[in-house]
Order: structure tokens, then C-alpha cells, then sequence
């Protein structure tokens, strides 16, 4: 994970097409300039970099389904919850799956579980339009071409 360059998932451990599902891990770095103001001597991850790893794993997700031919943006979320702090060192155990798609939109729910106990949940909403540049789009595979290998 690092937190600085909004890069959330470190690895992706399954992607189930047919059933429409996501697994990923992520470690908290030990250090991170994020923890400078998010707080001194008490370091947490922010609770927008949470909704941000499940919106990443949810991302990842929706252009599987589609061959990466397009990009999902975030556009909602819905019924999130932050359930615990998270802090330095924390392996995070990312799960996302699909609701609905369609019409352009997508929607999925998604949550993260540490040692076995959920840290985070929300449904989120996504707008899906064409890659900007070719150039964003093979950036974007080979990232997640990344995690997957590190599995």
C-alpha cells in the first residue's frame, strides 16, 4: 500500500468472473507521510483512504468484467461504515462484489476484514466511460497485470 500515491491494493488473490467477485490484500505501511497529520504520535488511516481501497477493488472488479475496455469512475457511495481504526502494519482484506451493471453504471458492495473482523463496509456507485488516452488504459492493465502476479 502506499498511502501517498492513492495505490490501496497490493495484491489481488482471486477474481471470480462468473460469480462476480473480487478478493485483495493490502499492509498498511509502517510509515507514511499520511500519519504526519492523521495524527501526531497516533497514527490512523484515514477513513477516505478506506472507502478508497474498496472503491480500488471495486474498480479493479468492474473492468475485468469488461475486458478493460472502459473505466469505472466512482460516483456514490452509499451506506458506509467505518467500523474500527486502522493504524500502521494492519494486513487489510479487501472483498468486493458486483450488484448491478448496466446503462453505463455499475454498482457493488464491498468490505475489508482484519484478522477476520470487518474494518469497513459501503455500496458504491460508478459511472463507466471510455478510457481517456491508450496510454491510461495500458498503465492501468499493467498495474493490475502487477497484483495479480504478486499473488
Amino acid at each position: 500500500m502506499l498511502l501517498e500515491y492513492f495505490q490501496m491494493i497490493d495484491r489481488i488473490t482471486s477474481v471470480d468472473l462468473e460469480a462476480k467477485v473480487i478478493e485483495a490484500t493490502s499492509v498498511v505501511p509502517e510509515q507514511s507521510t499520511v500519519f504526519e497529520g492523521h495524527f501526531p504520535g497516533h497514527p490512523l488511516v484515514p477513513g477516505v483512504l478506506m472507502i478508497e481501497t474498496m472503491a480500488q477493488a471495486s474498480g479493479i472488479l468492474i473492468m475485468h468484467t469488461i475486458d478493460f475496455t472502459k473505466i469505472p469512475l466512482l460516483a456514490a457511495v452509499k451506506e458506509g461504515k467505518l467500523r474500527e481504526f486502522v493504524g500502521p502494519n494492519t494486513k487489510l482484506d479487501i472483498r468486493a462484489e458486483i450488484e448491478h451493471e448496466g446503462s453505463g453504471y455499475a454498482v457493488t458492495r464491498a468490505e475489508i476484514r482484519s484478522n477476520g473482523k470487518r474494518v469497513a463496509n459501503a455500496q458504491l456507485t460508478y459511472t463507466i466511460i471510455p478510457f481517456p488516452t491508450p496510454e491510461l488504459q495500458g498503465l492501468i492493465k499493467g498495474q493490475v497485470a502487477d497484483m495479480k502476479k504478486q499473488a
